[in-house]
């Protein structure tokens, strides 16, 4: 069976039909699998699925690979936890403010971890072609550059048949779950996203499964009201977990913005000893935990109202 045969055999044996998905955020670490290649939603410090990501720590996942369109601290976390094997994606840093990501730098120097780095142009085309069902698709971003090198053999080239032109090719890149941080969902999985959708449209049609979180379930009806806001339908979800500040410390487009004196601390614990530090704030910020709701209180009160006050999207109210 041709793999577009075989993605069309497992497209068909989804169910489409309109039954309720909520499960617990627990529930919902439970279906990824060891050695799943697990592709993150959001970018950046932006709609980082958070909560799902402390629960697949806690859970004690191996061997996993992730993929980013850029990747901030949860690239840190899934390494230095040990969840993550390979990261895929086209930036690896805490954030802009706190410089490359040290912790990144000591796992993967010490070859434990590994990192693939892509530009950013090719990740999304990477996750579009798979959405589009496509085995590859044609670019010009990486021609002549050292990332393109160094991918060693992963591309491919060829003349456009029409201008003579030379073009890459880069291989579709089709996670085994998607896991996508939205502002509002229906207990289906019809998922409304504000803001930036950045590549959360192509990921869940990418993706053989997609597992969102939410600020808030919300009726079908009131889903009706704003369809132009419904990002993704129902039928590609497969589990719902409502999770408020599901993206602390990273933000959420209308509702809070990233807790910044929080990710001071990260980048403060980890500068001068990535392993120590990281090992601190695993143990203090995900391990002893027993809820996510723990986590926040353990985030602080006065740094979830800063957040919500700077976040909060006037225009909408």
């Amino acid at each position: 069976m041709s793999g577009y045969e075989a993605l069309r055999s497992e497209t068909a044996l989804r169910n489409r039909s309109l039954h309720e998905k909520v499960v617990s955020l627990e529930a919902a670490a439970a279906l990824i699998n060891d050695g799943d290649h697990v592709a993150i939603g959001g970018c950046m410090m932006s709609r980082t699925p958070m909560a799902l990501l402390w629960a697949l720590v806690r859970a004690g996942r191996r061997d996993l690979t992730f993929s980013r369109s850029i990747v901030s601290s949860d690239g840190d976390i899934v390494v230095a936890s040990g969840i993550a094997k390979k990261v895929i994606t086209s930036w690896f840093s805490q954030g802009i403010v706190w410089g490359i990501s040290r912790v990144m730098r000591h796992w993967v120097e010490s070859g434990t971890a590994e990192f693939e780095e892509w530009s950013h142009l090719a990740m999304g085309l990477r996750y579009r072609a798979a959405a589009m069902g496509l085995p590859f698709l044609p670019i010009r971003s990486l021609m002549g550059s050292d990332v393109e090198r160094r991918l060693s053999g992963e591309t491919r080239e060829m003349v456009c048949p029409f201008t003579g032109e030379k073009l890459v090719l880069v291989p579709a890149l089709r996670p085994d779950v998607a896991i996508i941080h939205v502002q509002r969902c229906d207990p289906y999985g019809n998922a409304q996203i504000d803001g930036l959708q950045f590549m959360d449209i192509d990921l869940p049609m990418a993706a053989k499964r997609v597992i969102v979180t939410t600020e808030r379930i919300i009726s079908n009806n009131q889903i009706r009201r704003s369809p132009d806001r419904t990002k993704f339908p129902f039928f590609v979800v497969e589990a719902v977990a409502e999770v408020p500040y599901g993206s602390a410390p990273h933000e959420c487009y209308g509702l809070y913005e990233p807790f910044f004196r929080h990710m001071d601390l990260f980048a403060k614990m980890t500068k001068e000893d990535p392993e120590r530090g990281s090992r601190d704030y695993l143990q203090r910020f995900f391990y002893e935990p027993r809820s996510w709701n723990e986590v926040l209180q353990r985030i602080g009160m006065d740094d979830l109202l800063t957040a919500a006050s700077g976040g909060r999207n006037v225009h909408d109210e």
